[in-house]
């Protein structure tokens, strides 16, 4: 008997496809460059991009931070970052929709197509054979009965296994367009993979030359380390444009992030950050994938003020305020320093503090109350002035208890002691009109360098509570 009717060409196709399936499977797990089944992270660190990434880092932190091979080679790292994070995921793509399904298809479906079919075959020759001993018998009539169920058994039993073929051949005759997809998918996937890789790298290279060959201009442009008021002044504005840019981003993203301003963030994202941030040139949907880099950079550019954002003149008011017993005296005295301001000072201060007190409504989530807040950022908020041979990182050493006792009750009753400032974080916008459009793979980018970048990470050098070394795995 041959096969079911009309399923011959179909047939026909079972033993290539199958055939294909596997050779096409294990080259293509010959092509990965990590191993497969590992999670993301596992995986990116295996693969020679990654490698090569960390040994960029290992030869930029030897320069000095005006070098310009330093420079370079620290974009790089972050690039080749960027490049190890897309080909794992194209790998991890490329196993999910393709390997995988291939080697089921070979292992699994095919193979089982191919048993029936070989199942159908014997027990055609087993029926074919009964019919012939049945036709030939010429013995006593019990006997031809005999033969002729024996006839009638294997007849059923291929009957049986022919509705099973037909059902398998017809089921794979319907799913053929489907397998022929797999191969178009891996098309496909390489074509976005080499397109995020090439787009990534053409804009970064731009980029980079461009900022490789303006570095004057970037030094004409320097926001970090400037007066307030003269900041404020140049740019028109009641708001720092760092605070601004870094509330606004941590609002987005940074809310329930556990450790917010207490944990160090990858060195070369804070880096960009703040060169952005002196440029005018800041990408919110960009940075706010790494919020502990966009908290970093906001510690910097208050412990970068020339004088801190509390002013050096109110240093001693702000202790005597914070340390009344009666929390109703206490807030009367704070409401009275924070009344000396300065507008400029107030006004940003009012702005920040309202924000710290959101930050710390989320405290279940990201652990960070008044106090810990206070602990972390309050020595960049106030810090004594310096004067003779005492070490300005000394004095604000044995200051930060005290500064604790100033930061967290204005953080803890700010609605009281800001009235007018309770809608300013439901009103906040992008500070910029015309920013530039949403860079995705620079999203992931950011990602990445917060994930994965082992090799340099600063030991929150903005905070002025103790000295904090730069922290590097491989020093």
């Amino acid at each position: 008997m041959n096969a079911p009717f009309g399923c011959n060409k179909v047939e026909q196709r079972v033993e290539p496809a199958k055939k294909a399936a596997q050779i096409i499977y294990k080259k293509l797990v010959g092509c990965l460059q990590s191993q497969q089944g590992l999670e993301p992270e596992r995986r990116m660190k295996k693969l020679p991009l990654m490698m090569l990434s960390v040994s960029m880092a290992e030869s930029f932190k030897d320069f000095d931070g005006d070098s310009s091979i330093r420079k370079v080679l620290e974009m790089c790292c972050f690039m080749q970052n960027f490049l190890a994070r897309t080909l794992a995921d194209f790998e991890m793509k490329l196993e999910k929709a393709v390997l995988v399904p291939l080697n089921k298809l070979s292992e699994e479906d095919l193979p089982e197509i191919l048993k029936n079919k070989k199942q159908f075959a014997k027990l055609t020759t087993d029926w074919n054979n009964a019919r012939v001993r049945s036709q030939a018998s010429t013995g006593p009539q019990a006997k031809q009965d005999g033969l002729r169920e024996d006839v009638e058994e294997a007849w059923k039993r291929l009957e049986s296994i022919k509705d099973q073929y037909s059902a398998d051949l017809y089921h794979f005759a319907t799913k053929e367009d489907e397998y022929a997809s797999y191969f178009i998918r891996l098309l496909e996937l390489q074509a976005e993979y080499h397109k995020v890789s090439y787009e990534f790298l053409e804009k970064n290279i731009i980029e980079l030359k461009e900022s490789h060959t303006h570095t004057g201009e970037e030094k004409e442009k320097k926001v970090f380390g400037e007066p307030l008021l003269s900041h404020l002044e140049s740019c028109g504005r009641k708001i720092a444009v760092p605070i601004e840019e870094c509330v606004s981003m941590l609002l987005r993203t940074g809310l329930r992030e556990e450790g917010l301003f207490r944990l160090a963030a990858a060195a070369s994202v804070v880096k960009k950050l703040k060169s952005c941030l002196d440029l005018g040139t800041v990408d919110q949907n960009e940075f706010s994938y790494d919020p502990h880099a966009v908290a970093g950079a906001l510690k910097c550019y208050l412990r970068e003020l020339p004088e801190p954002l509390m002013t050096f003149e109110l240093y001693t008011d702000w202790f005597k305020a914070a340390a009344e017993k009666e929390t109703d005296e206490k807030l009367k005295q704070l409401r009275t320093v924070l009344q000396k301001l300065p507008t400029e000072n107030y006004n940003n201060l009012r702005y920040l503090v309202q924000f710290l007190s959101h930050l710390s409504e989320q405290q279940a989530v990201n652990r960070m109350t008044p106090s810990n807040i206070a602990i972390v950022l309050g020595p960049n908020l106030l810090w004594p002035r310096c004067e003779g041979s005492t070490s300005l990182l000394d004095m604000a050493s044995a200051s930060s208890v005290q500064v604790v006792t100033v930061i967290e009750p204005l953080i803890q009753y700010s609605k009281i002691l800001f009235p007018e400032g309770t809608g300013t974080l439901h009103n906040l916008s992008p500070l910029d009109a015309t920013k530039r459009p949403l860079k995705i793979i620079r999203n992931l980018c950011q990602y990445i360098i917060n994930r994965m970048q082992p090799q340099f990470y600063v030991g929150d050098l903005s905070c002025r509570t103790a000295p904090h070394p730069v922290y590097n795995r491989y020093n």
